[in-house]
């Protein structure tokens, strides 16, 4: 009772600070906005406020906070899956090259020309799983030794993976020069720009992935046992493990479609949640998608007004907060590899 009581609490607290974090990220920026303002449009429609203050609140702020909340809680809940299918606390999407993958496919994709919108879904994201896919294909493959996967020789996979799909990114931003600003800012992973489009474009693969994660909370508990308890247990671990693994990759790409490569939260947040909530799937995924979501709002905001009118990338943000973290993961969990 005292425990359940505990995570209440949590959960309560973490929505209050997402609510508390929404309303700053509406009223700080360039343009001030009054917390008036903010109400009166939330609760009377834009009645009593000019037509350019609801453009910047409607058509400008808010769809770029709801795009931080769902690329945030992305990130968080694919390094959470695969923090968990590896059994490193070390793993996230952009480590192992996850998101240099998927960001490879929308390139490809928009160098080609090739953007196909079928009943209302676009197909960046299609592309960008593509990408992510193959990139999880490829690393898996050169660190597989034998029927086992080492976890180092897995990151170091990942890592070379991902400096080889970056270099093939940079290599296409100098053919298409005419965007070259635009591309560097995806790169370094920005939501400048940010349109209710975007939120529509990559909700439903979002949702899609998500759903399937959702469902398979309980097997993720039992994939932290291992593999031969999991069996034991009678859980089917390889396809267990595809069927996240492609979950997760579509998460990823998703996000990574309209923001670009953002680093460190899915390594970052997956290990605060847990040190919060403990490692019970069915209660850190939920967690961890919330911590994300605020975290990537909170470094977004910072990214927009630390230099204002000029934007910083929302990468270079979570890069200096993410940079030391996996500096302290490394010495504290693999202090043999020193």
């Amino acid at each position: 009772m005292i425990e359940n009581k505990k995570n209440i609490l949590i959960f309560l607290t973490a929505v209050l600070f997402s609510v508390i974090l929404i309303f700053l990220a509406l009223f700080i920026g360039s343009t001030p906005i009054e917390p008036a303002d903010i109400l009166d449009y939330i609760f009377n429609n834009s009645e009593n406020i000019s037509t350019s203050t609801a453009i910047i609140i409607g058509e400008i702020r808010l769809p770029r906070i709801i795009l931080a909340f769902i690329v945030g809680a992305g990130l968080a809940v694919a390094g959470a899956v695969f923090q968990a299918i590896i059994r490193n606390p070390m793993v996230d999407p952009y480590i192992i090259g996850i998101s240099a993958g998927a960001g490879t496919g929308v390139m490809l994709a928009l160098f080609l020309g090739i953007e196909i919108v079928v009943f209302n879904l676009n197909s960046l994201p299609v592309f960008a799983f593509l990408g992510a896919v193959l990139t999880v294909f490829i690393v898996y493959q050169l660190a597989k030794v034998g029927n086992k996967l080492p976890v180092l020789t897995f990151l170091l996979a990942g890592v070379a993976v991902s400096f080889i799909l970056n270099s093939m990114m940079s290599f296409l931003m100098v053919l298409r020069t005419e965007n070259l600003q635009q591309l560097v800012y995806w790169l370094m992973g920005s939501l400048a720009g940010s349109a209710w489009k975007d939120v529509r474009m990559i909700l439903p693969y979002f949702l899609a992935a998500l759903a399937v994660i959702l469902f398979y909370l309980k097997d993720l508990n039992i994939l932290l046992l291992g593999e031969e308890s999991a069996v034991h247990l009678g859980l089917n671990v390889e396809k267990t493990k595809v069927i996240l693994l492609g979950a997760a990759s579509l998460l990823t790409a998703s996000v990574v479609a309209v923001s670009g490569s953002i680093g460190f939260i899915g390594l970052v947040v997956p290990h605060m949640a847990r040190i919060i909530i403990g490692p019970d799937h069915r209660r850190l995924i939920p967690l961890a998608a919330l911590i994300g979501a605020s975290f990537l709002l909170l470094a977004d905001t910072a990214a927009r007004t630390i230099m204002a009118p000029m934007e910083l990338p929302v990468g270079i943000i979570t890069a200096f907060a993410g940079g030391p973290y996996f500096i302290y993961l490394l010495r504290n969990k693999s202090k043999d590899i020193w």
